[in-house]
């Protein structure tokens, strides 16, 4: 009876001193913490004090976008409004924590202890919060660098946010799921759509398989014990990682150019063939893209391949080879299920990259050549169709709605593939 009396009393304290701190800091004063709870409260002032005018703008000018022009900026208006509600979240935080130290520190009252001074409080969030401590001013930067502008384009997807919406001659308003709608409803942004898409998965599954293929066999080639010169020939497949990518396609962009490019001009010359349209026929500018990004690609996949290979043990080849196992077997059998097994996450990202690889589509031909009745070029993938709606076409609301869509289905195809692999479960 007299523990459950006293557990009783404890709860009782903890949830008084709780309701006290409904304003915070007063559960603290009656906790008999008289220094933290001054902190509580000089902060909960300071922060309705310091906030009050963004609360008041920022939630009135996400909820209307503005009412008149050219006054309200609709733009700037959701960007505060989106501020003004993660500093909800974090006052909101403050406020958990202002309850639940009240709370605890109550419960310890009432088992007859007694509340920590401010100085032992301190010290006990040095020993316990000291990760969290260290890592807040990241997370802050974090916050506002990474999750606000996220926060701000899933924002922008639902309303009609473009040229003809957009300040100081007009307001943006709040359309739902219209924008999304758009896409698959209106012909022309339904046939673009579906077109980009289609070339952006063929795009991202032959050139990540090319240049995964050529970075694996050639580093088995290398590994070869019969091979001479094996650091002069690893030196030499690594150069075309070296350069800078940007300045190999630029490179390529010249050497592919249907006028004076060395392509047309000296090999297929040479070979007697016809002059190809490299840039202005949109196959052949997908080939060309596609060899390009083999060149680009395999190095890194060779690197990390030969590093595989050199950690499995020769023990395996020497116990097929008493077998009787040949040369195409010890491959299926040894080489190539471990050597997939440990790069299953680095070819996992090479797809991911290659999905949304803006770099050799936009250097090479600017996702040309132009399609008639298309708002995307012939070779433009998702993430640089969402690149010439925003900068060229101006239809911001319309590219947020893709860039949701894009990335959903990058994230999606990327957890499919984490789950069908093992490489990231623990061994047991």
């Amino acid at each position: 009876m007299e523990t459950m009396s006293q557990s009783t009393n404890q709860k009782q304290r903890g949830r008084k001193a709780a309701l006290f701190s409904l304003i915070p800091g007063l559960g603290q004063f009656y906790n008999r913490q008289y220094a933290k709870g001054g902190l509580f409260l000089f902060f909960f002032v300071a922060y309705i004090l310091v906030f009050k005018d963004l609360f008041n703008m920022g939630l009135w000018g996400i909820v209307t976008l503005g009412v008149e022009v050219p006054r309200d900026n609709s733009i700037f208006l959701l960007a505060e409004g989106l501020i003004a509600l993660i500093v909800i979240a974090f006052g909101i935080f403050f406020y958990y924590l202002n309850l639940r130290d009240a709370y605890k520190t109550g419960e310890l009252i009432g088992m007859g202890q007694k509340p920590h001074t401010i100085k032992q409080s301190y010290q006990a969030l040095l020993a316990e919060g000291y990760p969290y401590l260290i890592s807040s001013p990241a997370f802050l930067l974090l916050v506002f660098s990474v999750i606000f502008p996220i926060l701000f384009s899933v924002a922008l997807a639902f309303t009609n946010y473009d040229l003809y919406h957009s300040a100081p001659a007009n307001l943006a308003d709040w359309v739902g799921l219209e924008t999304f709608a758009k896409i698959f409803t209106v012909d022309i942004w339904r046939s673009t759509f579906f077109g980009v898409m289609g070339w952006t998965v063929v795009w991202t599954l032959v050139a990540s398989t090319l240049q995964v293929a050529i970075g694996v066999f050639l580093a088995i080639v290398v590994h070869q014990k019969e091979l001479r010169f094996k650091k002069f020939f690893r030196t030499i497949l690594v150069l075309p990682w070296a350069v800078p990518g940007f300045v190999t396609i630029l490179i390529f962009a010249g050497l592919f150019n249907d006028s004076f490019g060395a392509v047309n001009n000296v090999i297929l010359d040479f070979f007697r063939i016809s002059p190809i349209p490299w840039l202005n026929d949109a196959n052949w500018t997908r080939l060309a893209l596609l060899i390009i990004q083999g060149w680009l690609g395999f190095p890194y996949i060779f690197i990390v391949t030969t590093g595989t290979l050199q950690s499995i043990p020769a023990d395996l080849y020497e116990a097929a080879t008493i077998d009787g196992a040949s040369v195409i077997q010890k491959f299926k059998n040894i080489t190539l299920p471990l050597v997939l097994y440990s790069m299953a996450p680095i070819i996992i990202t090479q797809y991911t990259f290659n999905f949304n690889n803006f770099n050799i589509i936009y250097l090479f031909n600017a996702g040309g050549p132009a399609v008639p009745g298309s708002t995307a070029g012939g070779t433009d993938i998702l993430v640089s169709w969402i690149y010439k709606l925003t900068m060229q076409n101006s239809q911001y609301a319309l590219a947020a709605a893709l860039t949701i869509l894009l990335s959903i289905f990058v994230i999606a195809i990327a957890l499919w593939q984490f789950r069908r692999t093992n490489s990231f479960k623990e061994e047991v």
